[in-house]
């Protein structure tokens, strides 16, 4: 296999120009240049880009999974990448190697589908919830996992080809899932690299207003797409008892079960339920589709 070409994609909403720089610094700086470096003003103008960089402004918010297929289609269009890099805006490369160790992951395994980031804050601490594994007690215990980060993963141009790109009705949250699950069901492999670093600040997902709704419609549908129908009802039951477990927001709830609502009312795409196989295969890496 010849040596892949690597693209970046950057998604923004305009409203962090001193972070998105420092990025795009970081990506200059790699040992190895990426073949192509997009930034997507996610219905937003975009700031002055480095020279090189390719910017895409559109008229429109559309979400996480939309803006990411903007910039998908983009670097497909420049003929040159074989593996997209997507990195949140206020991400940041402490390493000069990324886009090498990359390259050399995906020219070492044709079969490797999605390599997932570390993502680490300026102490180099990693919060639970960015470990892709149920047992995240050890953030450097790499390996074949299940599902990946948003914030910092490669992509095989290959595999989007043949599964599709991301879900655009999701918008935001489990979007990775839903293209992780589809991956897995057509045999391609997930990595998580933990020496991959994305140093990104510590944050909460419920900062964003429509976390809880579209949390819950998501879920649902991830459910109704891709989840042969014996493990539907498994599956929403446990996330439903997880949730009340958790939840100390009577606000968070009332979202929560609307967009559980919405998500089992409103249509979510096509369904292609996955192969037992999948789900076997799945359970063997640790995370068995139910929970």
């Amino acid at each position: 296999m010849s040596r892949p070409r690597v693209g970046v994609a950057v998604l923004t909403m305009g409203n962090r120009p001193a972070e998105l720089r420092a990025l795009l610094d970081s990506v200059a700086k790699q040992h190895e240049a990426p073949a192509c470096v997009v930034v997507v003003g996610n219905g937003s103008p975009l700031p002055e880009l480095p020279d090189g960089v390719i910017g895409v402004e559109l008229d429109e918010n559309l979400g996480v999974s939309g803006g990411r297929n903007v910039a998908m289609t983009k670097l497909r269009d420049t003929g040159d990448v074989d593996v997209l890099v997507d990195l949140d805006d206020d991400g940041l490369l402490i390493e000069a190697d990324v886009i090498s160790r990359i390259a050399d992951l995906y020219e070492a395994d044709p079969a490797l589908g999605i390599v997932s980031f570390r993502i680490a804050d300026e102490t180099g601490f990693t919060q639970r919830r960015h470990v892709p594994r149920l047992r995240a007690g050890d953030p450097m215990r790499g390996g074949e996992v299940t599902t990946f980060l948003g914030g910092g993963h490669g992509l095989s141009m290959r595999m989007l080809d043949e599964i599709g790109g991301w879900p655009d009705a999701f918008f935001f949250t489990h979007e990775e899932t839903d293209l992780a699950w589809r991956a897995l069901d057509a045999d391609w492999k997930i990595l998580y690299e933990p020496e991959l670093v994305l140093q990104h600040p510590r944050t909460s997902p419920a900062r964003h207003a429509v976390y809880h709704r579209m949390t819950a419609r998501n879920r649902v549908w991830l459910a109704r797409r891709h989840l042969p129908a014996l493990l539907v009802p498994l599956y929403l039951g446990t996330w439903t008892a997880i949730t009340l477990a958790r939840s100390r927001s009577l606000g968070a709830l009332r979202a929560w079960f609307g967009g559980f609502t919405e998500g089992m009312r409103a249509p979510c795409g096509e369904r292609r339920p996955m192969r037992w196989r999948t789900v076997w295969r799945m359970t063997r890496l640790g995370r068995p589709p139910v929970i």
